[in-house]
């Protein structure tokens, strides 16, 4: 990375610096509150981006500047590599999202190694300078016996004078990876820190509904680009819904829990949502029916069926993300047809989740009597002391706020009745054995009006009796405090 004679402008180096904070600033807020309109963070990044093209100009006028160039490229990278994060969270391809996140992440960490050395070699070179006798230039460095600067090749406590080079190599690499460990554990804890699960502010009663009412849905398709494909109708955008009801009978009381005014929850704030967060696991195939087109439909039905606020998009938290929430979530959902492989670590998360924090855990079979045997085993690790029963069809669960007569599904893969683990008064596990996640989609697998329809109504009750359990606990312990 040494570069010509030409030198890099201070100013330009210094506002370069104060930029990079502010972005950095505004990554923060985003990944904490996200409280700033979509356009704020949009404007942000292309200003980023403009940053590094700007650099990567200024290095190719009139001759390759290769310092600049370096810093172009690593500026291109880190900028594009949050811009590509923020517009596939957009546009809910979330797999595409945490893939990006992850080999991005790795991406960064070379990227520094490189520079890291370069320092570091830059530094030496001059401390090395510094300490060679005048009159021969080409000779050694003079040792120190007591140096203590890591960046002095010669100090001692990088051992014998032959590996002293390698050892302060080796010394820089463990110490840059430490470093980098410690600052993504510190910013990772920092969001999970300031990461509250807030329901929606309201209140209510917590009952069967006892009116009629006749929802037609009627969406206003737009074209969207696909990169998979070459056009397709998004229709998934809660804002694009325009409801037509035609109410056979007057609402009766508010769908919620507790005193507040509005659909909600008594424990809730004005900020709070409900979020649809489903578990990544090792193994088997987590994302099955993920996001748009799956979890976001029966999110937004729950959001036009209950009037509570909820969040505009799915998301997924691996098992050992569940640690870094202070409350919450009330609830987790978890699918696939293949194997589940949890560590011991992953294994404990979830017991807590479960029982210090007051979770509920919505699984789904998604096709095969394996993931049926896998997820019964899962269960009996995290929680032995309790067995699955099968749900009666008139419990809370299949009664609040809609009545389920039957239990719909697509296909008994893992038989016909739904099983529940039951423990300190509340349901803390739900399976449903026929893939509910199939009947959310957008073709509903081929199903029945009415078994489809069933599974929304499912779907809605199951999310519903978590968020109300988890509103009880938090009110609770409120007044304790």
């Amino acid at each position: 990375m040494s570069g010509h004679s030409k030198r890099i402008p201070q100013a330009m180096l210094i506002a370069t610096a104060v930029f990079t904070a502010v972005w950095a600033g505004f990554l923060l807020e985003r990944s904490i509150s996200e409280l700033l309109p979509e356009i704020a963070y949009r404007l942000v990044n292309l200003v980023a981006l403009g940053v590094g093209v700007a650099w990567l100009i200024w290095s190719l006028r009139d001759e390759k500047h290769q310092l600049g160039l370096g810093l172009a490229g690593s500026l291109l990278c880190l900028y594009g590599w949050q811009t590509a994060i923020y517009e596939f969270d957009l546009a809910g391809w979330e797999t595409g999202r945490a893939n990006v996140a992850r080999w991005g992440t790795a991406g960064i960490f070379l990227i520094g190694l490189l520079w890291w050395v370069w320092l570091v070699d830059r530094l030496s070179r001059r401390r090395r300078a510094a300490t060679t006798v005048a009159a021969d230039p080409q000779s050694a460095p003079t040792p120190q016996r007591w140096a203590w600067n890591p960046f002095n090749e010669t100090s001692w406590y990088y051992g014998r004078p032959k590996n002293k080079k390698l050892n302060q190599s080796l010394a820089s690499l463990v110490s840059y990876t430490i470093a980098f460990s410690l600052m993504f554990l510190i910013l990772t804890n920092l969001r999970g820190c300031q990461e509250i699960y807030e329901l929606p502010s309201g209140g209510g009663e917590a009952k069967p509904l006892v009116q009629q009412v006749k929802i037609k849905k009627v969406i206003r398709k737009k074209f969207v680009v696909n990169p998979y494909s070459a056009i397709k109708f998004e229709e998934r955008v809660i804002d694009d819904v325009n409801l037509q009801l035609n109410e056979l009978t007057e609402h009766t009381y508010t769908i919620g829990q507790g005193e507040g005014a509005g659909a909600g929850f008594g424990s809730g704030t004005p900020g709070g949502q409900v979020r649809f967060i489903r578990l990544e696991y090792s193994g088997g195939d987590w994302d099955q029916d993920f996001g748009v087109g799956g979890d976001l439909n029966v999110l937004h039905e729950y959001a036009i069926r209950t009037g509570h606020k909820t969040a505009k998009r799915t998301e997924s938290r691996r098992i050992s993300d569940l640690e870094s929430f202070r409350t919450g979530p009330a609830m987790v959902y978890i699918t696939g047809q293949k194997n589940i492989s949890l560590s011991n670590n992953e294994v404990k998360a979830l017991r807590k989740f479960l029982l210090d924090r007051h979770g509920m855990i919505f699984a789904d079979n998604g096709g095969s009597r394996h993931f049926h045997n896998q997820f019964l085993a899962m269960m009996n690790r995290v929680i032995p002391e309790v067995q699955p029963v099968a749900v009666p069809l008139d419990d809370t669960i299949h009664r609040v706020p809609f009545s389920i007569p039957f239990l719909p599904y697509v296909a008994p893969h893992g038989g016909k009745d739904a099983l529940g683990w039951y423990k300190d008064g509340r349901w803390i596990c739900y399976y449903h054995p026929g893939d509910i996640g199939d009947a959310w989609s957008d073709g509903h697998a081929g199903v029945k009006a009415e078994v489809w329809e069933g599974c929304y109504q499912l779907g809605i009750n199951v999310i519903f009796y978590a968020h109300a359990e988890f509103d009880k606990w938090t009110r609770a312990q409120q007044k304790d405090d």
